[in-house]
This record gives structure tokens, sequence and C-alpha cells, in this order.
């Protein structure tokens, strides 16, 4: 979904040239990437930031909104890492970002990714521009719901590691850390792992001074 029509032309012509990938449907501005996700039910959707109408972000909030099962990944094209726009969007359940100028091999690689299983895109990139602006948030919220070792995973989550990293670093089966990612999905309300991310530093449960 990008409003620029050579953009939108490029990105589809390289998803449609990649095996196993196609394009269902290309959008020019917000409202119509709602309408059109409401209609074909992508399994992922590349969202552009800023567009007119109806801006990226508003437009993921409606798209993973809607009541539909499996919802879409939705990944986020952007010029710039740090940027504001992108963090509300990974608040709102956006599962990540990509920067415009991602070579091709990695796009196609994070579509087929974030197709198959709930994962954290660039770590590092995605923890930094989450940790320039959760400190903006106004506290610690509620997780008495949560094991103590659902917190740590929560934890470890938060700072980027995988689920494979995680159980090493427990000693646990990966299937194991991936029902306790998904019991701490369910209890808090969050539909991706960004989300858990996003929410373990306004939470104050990460901070970005503390040690990994």
């Amino acid at each position: 979904m990008d409003d620029q029509p050579l953009i939108r032309a490029g990105l589809a012509s390289l998803i449609r040239a990649a095996p196993g990938l196609d394009v269902v449907a290309e959008a020019s501005d917000g409202v119509e990437a709602v309408a059109l996700a409401a209609r074909t039910r992508p399994d992922v959707v590349l969202m552009d930031i800023r567009m007119p109408g109806m801006s990226g972000v508003t437009a993921t909030e409606h798209i993973l909104a809607a009541p539909v099962r499996p919802k879409p990944r939705v990944l986020i094209l952007t010029t710039l890492d740090l940027d504001e726009y992108v963090y509300t969007a990974l608040q709102a359940g956006a599962c990540g970002f990509l920067l415009k100028d991602t070579p091709p091999e990695r796009l196609i690689a994070a579509i087929a990714t974030v197709s198959a299983e709930d994962v954290l895109l660039a770590p590092a990139v995605t923890r930094r521009l989450i940790e320039t602006y959760a400190r903006r948030s106004p506290g610690p919220a509620a997780t008495a719901g949560l094991t103590a070792r659902e917190n740590e995973v929560l934890r470890l989550v938060a700072r980027g590691l995988s689920n494979g990293a995680i159980a090493a670093g427990l000693v646990l089966s990966e299937a194991t850390v991936k029902t306790h990612v998904s019991r701490i999905m369910a209890k808090l309300g969050l539909g991706s792992r960004a989300q858990v991310v996003v929410f373990a530093y306004e939470s104050r449960l990460v901070t970005p001074r503390e040690p990994r």
C-alpha cells in the first residue's frame, strides 16, 4: 500500500517474481487499503506510513481491529528508522517495519518470515526505536495475571531474543517458549511480538538502561 505509483508497481513486480508469493491487491491510500484488506484477506500487508486521506498508522489500526481470523501481518514501510509514526503503528499491532531502501532480497525474506511466524524484525533497530519513544509513556501497566515464568519470558522477548534463544537460556523447549509467548499475548490482549516489546518498555518491565 503506497501512494506513489512507481514505488507500488516496483514492489508488486518484485513480490510477484518471488517463489511462493503473490500480490492480491494494491492500494493508493489508507482508505483503499482498509477496504481491500477486508475484501482480499491477505496474509501480509506492506503499509506505507505516510499516505493521503488516511495514514498508514490509522489504516493499520482499522485492519487489525477487524473481527477476522487470522489477522494479517502488517509490515510498515518507512524512510526513517526513528519515526514516531512507526512507533505508533507498532503500538497498534504492526509486526515490524522496513526501510524503503531495504535490499530486495531482504524485503522478500521479511515477507516470507512474518507470514510463517510471529517474529520481531530487525530486533536491535526495532528495540532502539521503541526505547526512544517509550520514555513518554504514562507508566507501569498491570501484569498481575502473568506467572513468574511468563514475566521472565516477557522481559527476554522485549530484549529482542528469539524463541530459540530464550529456550536455550532458560533450558526449555522452543515449543514451551512459544506457548508462554502465546499466553502472554492472550492475557495482555496483544496481537504481535512488537506489541509485547512496546508493552514491556511502556510498563517499565524493561528500561533502556537495564543490562542485557
